[in-house]
């Protein structure tokens, strides 16, 4: 039976620094670090998501803003952005989605100021990221979730060096950036997506194999190598509540470690998020 990669543990402790943190950097600022969120219309998902952000900013003392503005006014979305981009209160940045398809995501995040950044969006953020080496400790901000999973892995010291990872999923906010941070980390990276042929031969081979396409219960027992280690990204909404990208109880049986959903990944990611909006204010700041 695998081990559990338990997230809780890890972004309990996360969070007591994160407060330690904050405490000192707010005090000699002189003021609160506000992270903030510009939406554009209703998504239920994304509503749920940015609640439990707003309770978690709460936990840490850490204020939050959410702008939900209409799905139909690119301009003051836009306008909203700058203005973010220049109040000094702002330490972090981030995007609701999904944005309305005609508006140009990839535009809409070259807007954000990079050293608000906090999930790693903007073309400045992205290079350095894809650049690795020297470029990861040069104010780089790292999309929360792949940010995550490394963190993650090492918490639990499973080796990354020289391992085969394979990821399912090729997204802009995942599978692009954990492939780079795992390069960074000296893995061998496959990445498949939903043009891959024969999946599973592929998925077969991984020593670590990352699900984040979102599709409940996608990965089965016969796309795992026995032994593997099986890192679940999907959180996906199902009438019998949440579920991963991997049928857990069946995948568990063979692999040697395997996260949870809920439970796994998504804590951290949260976590990773605090973590960003107080580096990007000492980025800001000059701050030590």
């Amino acid at each position: 039976m695998a081990i559990e990669l338990d997230g809780r543990p890890l972004a309990r402790a996360l969070r007591r620094r994160h407060r330690d943190e904050l405490e000192d950097i707010q005090n000699r600022l002189g003021h609160p670090l506000t992270l903030a969120v510009v939406r554009a219309g209703e998504d239920k998902a994304s509503t749920s998501y940015f609640r439990q952000i707003r309770n978690l900013c709460q936990r840490v003392d850490m204020e939050f803003q959410e702008h939900t503005l209409p799905a139909t006014d690119r301009e003051q979305f836009i306008g909203r952005i700058c203005r973010l981009n220049a109040d000094p209160r702002v330490a972090g940045i981030m995007l609701g989605w999904p944005l309305p398809e005609d508006w140009g995501a990839e535009f809409i995040a070259s807007l954000l100021d990079p050293r608000k950044d906090v999930d790693g969006l903007h073309p400045l953020n992205a290079g350095r990221l894809f650049l690795g080496g020297e470029y990861l400790e040069t104010g780089t901000f790292v999309p929360n979730t792949p940010a995550a999973v490394i963190h993650l892995l090492r918490h639990y010291e499973i080796m990354l060096s020289g391992k085969h990872t394979v990821l399912i999923g090729r997204s802009n906010v995942v599978g692009r950036p954990l492939a780079a941070l795992l390069i960074a980390h000296d893995a061998t990276v496959t990445v498949c997506h939903s043009r891959t042929a024969e999946l599973a031969s592929h998925t077969r081979q991984a020593d670590i194999l990352v699900a984040a396409m979102g599709k409940a219960n996608f990965v089965t027992p016969d796309m795992v190598k026995p032994g593997a280690v099986v890192v679940d990204v999907g959180i996906n909404v199902t009438p019998d509540g949440l579920a991963g990208d991997v049928q857990y109880d069946a995948v568990s049986k063979i692999a040697s470690a395997i996260t949870p959903v809920p439970g796994g990944v998504g804590p951290v990611t949260n976590a990773m998020l605090i973590e960003n909006t107080i580096r990007a204010a000492r980025i800001q700041s000059t701050l030590a």
